[in-house]
């Protein structure tokens, strides 16, 4: 009777590992496609004062993506490209190309509550991270997901709320290596693309800094498209500023 018992427990265990896997390549699938291109719009809120910010992003799986700032005019033409955990940036004031380390992935990026390594989607749920399904309740799911051992990420755990009906995130929990929560996002305004969902309106809130929080809206997102390799080059950061 145990080793039954045993045995249903570990089908059970099995079959949950599986369904994890399969929740969290879905939410990577709605989050990238082949290959996605989106307009956004950066709202950066500091102690009661808000920035506005302008960019578009063409990326390509999680090891490629090139984005460019087209507002304010003073950081119009900033250019970012990421390649296989690689990054660069192109400020045209000063026509200088700059490497940026592994070491500045968890800098905020350009004033704001996002990472360098979130601007550039360095890390890949599905190849970074072990997803467990913690709790399940109708269509919400709480998952963990813990860094593979090789894998060259920056946090120490992240807990999401997965709603199953789209297979995209209503909240994301960052800690870090120590295992202090450092920031939560927040998504909503979920809609469709072709055969994709995607939240339209994010929001992040730095636990470390009270008054601060950044939103972030998807005011046009374009996926499966032709995208050129020009743009995943070196040269694009120049040759795409203008």
């Amino acid at each position: 009777m145990i080793k039954i018992f045993c045995l249903l427990m570990l089908s059970t265990y099995l079959l949950m590992g599986d369904d994890a896997h399969m929740i969290m390549q879905k939410v990577d699938e709605n989050m990238r496609g082949q290959n996605i291109y989106m307009k956004i719009t950066m709202k950066i809120t500091a102690m009661g004062h808000t920035r506005t910010m302008k960019m578009e992003s063409w990326a390509k799986g999680p090891k490629k993506s090139f984005v460019k700032v087209t507002y304010p005019p003073k950081e119009r033409g900033i250019t970012f490209l990421s390649l296989e955990n690689q990054m660069w940036q192109y400020v045209p004031k000063i026509e200088r190309v700059i490497k940026i380390p592994p070491s500045m992935m968890l800098q905020n990026w350009m004033g704001s509550d996002i990472t360098n390594d979130d601007m550039v989607k360095q890390s890949s749920i599905v190849e970074d991270y072990e997803p467990t399904i913690l709790k399940k309740e109708g269509e919400m799911v709480m998952m963990q997901l813990l860094p593979k051992e090789e894998a060259a990420v920056v946090w120490g755990k992240i807990i999401s709320y997965i709603d199953l009906r789209t297979y995209t995130s209503q909240k994301d929990i960052f800690y870090d290596e120590e295992g202090e929560v450092v920031r939560h996002f927040i998504y909503r305004d979920v809609k469709k693309f072709g055969k994709y969902y995607m939240a339209t309106y994010w929001k992040v809130e730095p636990l470390e800094r009270p008054g601060h929080f950044t939103e972030i809206i998807l005011e046009k997102v374009r996926y499966d498209s032709k995208i050129s390799e020009q743009y995943f080059r070196k040269s694009a950061l120049k040759r795409f500023s203008r």
